[in-house]
């Protein structure tokens, strides 16, 4: 069973971000990691990703000074250990069958991509 890193790159978004966190633990794909950058938020979000951290070993957090969206990504890269990689907007969230599909299609056609 392959592993998928999940980067979501998080600025300041502390209203938006537990539907996506809890929208991505709710996966009936279970191998994964999730990697929250906190890019140098000024609200509660990077106290909010270490609380999901203390609670599932799954979760790891990567706080770093605020450098846009594209360095966020880097910084979820050089974290990465999955076979596949996907990114997630911190405002965005994912059905609970998504990564299933999504596997299920990679793993049909023999993707490598």
């Amino acid at each position: 069973m392959c592993k998928i890193s999940i980067v979501v790159p998080i600025y300041n978004i502390e209203a938006s971000l537990s539907r996506c966190v809890d929208s991505i633990k709710n996966q009936i794909y279970k191998n994964w990691e999730l990697i929250l950058v906190n890019d140098g938020s000024s609200d509660r979000s990077g106290s909010i990703c270490d609380k999901y951290a203390e609670n599932d070993e799954r979760i790891i957090v990567v706080h770093k000074q605020n450098g846009g969206s594209a360095s966020a990504r880097n910084a979820g890269l050089r974290a990465a250990t999955g076979d596949y990689i996907t990114f997630v907007d911190g405002d965005d969230w994912i059905e609970n069958d998504g990564y299933e599909k999504m596997m299920r299609c990679a793993m049909e056609t023999d993707s490598d991509i």
